[in-house]
């Protein structure tokens, strides 16, 4: 869940790639899927629950805008976290993100869990399978992911993970909130 009450930098993190990664294991009563036309309203809830949205009229504009473009990518990208009742608790895509001089970058896309689902390891077993699905899908360059210090726990976890923050932007530019968010995750630690 997005903590919107300490100031917002953004930050590029990335995770070696010598880095082991272990297979996903879900929680009995877990399973995952993946995408099928209509999940965007399952989409739409999980991210809207987590904040990255005020409604979710907007996050499924987002996804109608962002990803239904690539109906046939999201069948073998998009991963969700389901109950053994059916109900969708978390996602997480394992993407790609392309800069202007054309280098294809694997990205981690999207990452959340619904707040009464998190602290059961659903996220490390989205993320571990994410990142097994990245490795087979785009192979080209370590795994990045896009973050803020509003997901300052979240950052926490994938440092656990093995995912280090970069100065730099995935373009390879200086990232001109790098020191900012350093700052940030320092204070926020102390505490």
């Amino acid at each position: 869940m997005l903590d919107k009450t300490i100031p917002y930098a953004e930050i590029w993190m990335y995770l070696p790639q010598n880095i082991p990664i272990t297979e996903p294991s879900l929680p009995e009563g877990f399973h995952f899927e993946f995408y099928q036309p209509g999940d965007e309203l399952d989409w739409a809830t999980i991210e809207t629950a987590v904040l990255e949205f005020e409604k979710e009229s907007q996050a499924v504009d987002y996804f109608k805008k962002k990803f239904s473009p690539y109906s046939t990518e999201l069948k073998q990208r998009m991963l969700f976290v389901v109950t053994s009742s059916g109900e969708k608790v978390g996602t997480c895509t394992a993407w790609w993100k392309e800069v202007p001089n054309g280098t294809r970058y694997p990205l981690v896309h999207w990452v959340a869990v619904k707040p009464g689902y998190q602290g059961k390891g659903l996220a490390r077993a989205m993320m571990n399978y994410t990142l097994i699905l990245l490795k087979k899908l785009e192979s080209t360059s370590p795994a990045y992911l896009h973050t803020q210090t509003w997901s300052h726990v979240a950052i926490r976890f994938y440092q656990q993970l093995g995912f280090v923050l970069s100065d730099k932007n995935l373009d390879g530019s200086p990232n001109p909130d790098y020191l900012k968010t350093i700052e940030i995750l320092e204070k926020i630690n102390a505490t």
